[in-house]
């Protein structure tokens, strides 16, 4: 089942409208069982003569920021080099050519190069992050030891005042000051 036969079919199932814009019934569905033979429900409006082609869906992750996804691609793109000039290399290496030896060397070279293409994304993103700073989220770390330390320094003030009203009150029972 191709994509826009998917495509038709979830819109068909949800609306019970045919991709034709025909009213549909079980038994055009094939289906069997208690409710087989049944038409569908028809909906008395209209279906929409003009479809959206493209349904724009939220993101589920944020975009990566672009030295990031620049140090990615640029990744990509050397460690794919490198898997073509190895499967080359063992290719020729098979064939009993001359070219072998020298492949084989590149090879060596270009995982190396590879390795650093793949930590040079790492260290961009923590680069990245370092500067730019994460978005805080109220379930992190660093805000529940906030919290907990205001938490902390309102009961000490707290505490602070109720034996300070506790010695004006002692200084308000006595009959003298000397």
């Amino acid at each position: 089942m191709g994509t826009a036969e998917r495509r038709e079919t979830a819109v068909g199932e949800r609306s019970g409208w045919d991709a034709d814009g025909g009213v549909r019934d079980a038994r055009d569905r094939g289906a069997a069982g208690p409710g087989a033979g049944r038409p569908v429900p028809v909906r008395t409006e209209e279906p929409s003569a003009g479809r959206q082609l493209w349904v724009e869906e939220p993101a589920r992750r944020r975009r990566m920021p672009d030295p990031v996804r620049t140090a990615s691609v640029r990744a990509v793109l050397i460690i794919s080099l490198t898997l073509i000039q190895a499967m080359v290399a063992f290719l020729c290496t098979l064939a009993g050519s001359w070219l072998a030896f020298p492949m084989v060397l590149s090879s060596v070279v270009s995982t190396v190069v590879a390795t650093w293409g793949a930590l040079d994304v790492w260290v961009t993103r923590q680069v990245w992050n370092q500067r730019y700073g994460v978005v805080s989220v109220p379930s992190s770390t660093a805000r529940a030891l906030r919290r907990e330390r205001r938490r902390s320094r309102r009961h000490a003030r707290a505490d602070e005042r109720a034996k300070a009203r506790i010695a004006r009150r002692r200084g308000a029972r006595q009959l003298s000051h000397s």
